[in-house]
């Protein structure tokens, strides 16, 4: 596929694992859309819900209505991920 997946950077100010991936993201030329967790436990329950876990961050990746989370902390899943949606 030639364009770019639809990216959700799910995060909180001052996680350093957070800032490193929207980082990634940027430097990278990627757009997404950020959904700040701070002080909302909903939010955690909704990612609790969806994917078992409470933390950030958490990372949703997708085309065509289908998308992939990444709970991992680690460039290398998000990498891995990312190039699997723009190979699709």
């Amino acid at each position: 596929m030639s364009t770019n997946p639809k990216i959700v950077v799910w995060s909180k100010p001052g996680c350093h694992y957070c800032s490193e991936v929207k980082t990634y993201l940027e430097d990278n030329n990627y757009s997404y859309e950020n959904i700040n967790v701070e002080g909302n436990d909903i939010l955690r329950d909704v990612l609790e819900v969806k994917y078992g876990v409470r933390h950030v961050p958490v990372v949703e990746i997708g085309n065509d209505g289908k998308f992939e989370a990444v709970t991992e902390v680690g460039l290398e899943h998000l990498q891995s991920v990312l190039t699997s949606h723009l190979i699709s």
